[in-house]
């Protein structure tokens, strides 16, 4: 029986080899947004190691969109001209690639998190931030300050112009960021954006700038580039983003042309009781794609072949998103496919290593 993690999957023009898809991950290794030769080899090691999808990290779409100052962004020629080799580089292994576009909002200003310190002063490149209502995160965040609804339309124009920029670099997809308690998620959130105007209140407000985002990057790129946006399905709190909400915005970003949703959770609150374990976010992805009829790709504490096959075989989700298994092993697929025997196409350079 063919392994169903190893089938092709093709969305718009893009047809991806496998299920097995990189999740985008912060490296904290970028000058003023810029990629670094630590993203050379970051990238080019997934890519050389068999998976269906990279996506590059969260990407802020102006200089104060980003978490941290080392963050990468892409708000300019020369960060975009940076990131061409690496898309290269990736297409010559057969790997398709996207990047994730950002913003961080009351999130962001940070220092790398192996810092001695976590916020960034303004002598060392920090901002003041930014969020739909001059509410803190709390712990080590300041209180940030509220954005004006002119402010709100030109970040709409910011996140297009960055996805423009990614069409130009040759990049295969775009990912827009709406999760885990960043500037889009703050604005879903009830918790975080108590504002009165079109932009607060109601479900319908409180979506409309992810809508308007979704609709301008869609405008912006080819008609055969899949858009993914992910979201937090559930903030894990009474009062908060709930996965109810989640299931009525993807049916409306459906309409709006994106193609898949990326379902993680969480972010509106450290003190959140999220219950982490094995695959615990599969059943969110699960009810998405079911109820809103839409693709979705499933991450969290994904760690087996076995476990990855079973997701996509039961129809859970129609991707694995995983993180923490590259970094401790970037050629994970290739060991999946030797555990589920599936054929793959190992770099010439890596023969040895089958037997």
């Amino acid at each position: 029986m063919s392994s169903a993690l190893f089938s092709p999957l093709k969305i718009r023009g893009v047809t991806f080899a496998n299920r097995i898809w990189v999740s985008p991950m912060c490296q904290y290794s970028a000058n003023d947004g810029v990629a670094s030769a630590w993203h050379d080899v970051h990238i080019g090691s997934f890519a050389t190691g068999g998976a269906g999808l990279i996506i590059m990290e969260a990407s802020g779409v102006t200089p104060e969109g980003r978490i941290s100052t080392k963050c990468l962004g892409i708000w300019n020629e020369a960060q975009t001209k940076r990131l061409k080799p690496i898309v290269d580089f990736a297409h010559s292994q057969g790997t398709k690639i996207g990047i994730q576009l950002a913003h961080a909002g009351r999130k962001g200003s940070c220092m790398p998190p192996w810092s001695d310190h976590p916020m960034a002063s303004k002598e060392e490149g920090g901002w003041e931030s930014v969020a739909p209502s001059a509410i803190s995160f709390g712990g080590k965040y300041p209180t940030p300050r509220s954005l004006t609804v002119t402010e709100i339309k030109e970040l709409v124009s910011q996140f297009a112009a960055a996805a423009k920029r990614v069409t130009e670099v040759g990049f295969d997809l775009v990912e827009i960021h709406a999760a885990h308690g960043y500037l889009i998620h703050q604005f879903l959130s009830p918790i975080s954006n108590t504002r009165s105007d079109e932009y607060g209140g109601s479900f319908e407000n409180r979506s409309r700038f992810m809508i308007e985002i979704a609709a301008a990057v869609r405008e912006v790129i080819p008609e055969s580039m899949p858009l993914f946006v992910r979201i937090s399905a559930t903030d894990w709190l009474e009062g908060g983003w709930t996965l109810e909400d989640s299931v009525e915005l993807a049916k409306i970003l459906k309409t709006s042309g994106v193609d898949l949703i990326d379902v993680s959770s969480g972010g509106t609150s450290s003190g959140a009781p999220v219950p982490v374990g094995p695959g615990y976010q599969v059943p969110l992805a699960s009810e998405i794609k079911n109820s809103a009829q839409i693709p979705t790709s499933a991450v969290g504490l994904i760690t087996t072949a076995q476990q990855a096959e079973e997701i996509v075989t039961s129809g859970k989700a129609d991707a694995v998103m995983m993180a923490r298994e590259f970094l401790r092993n970037p050629r994970w697929p290739l060991q999946a496919a030797k555990l589920l025997d599936a054929k793959v196409n190992w770099p010439n350079q890596l023969l040895r290593g089958q037997s």
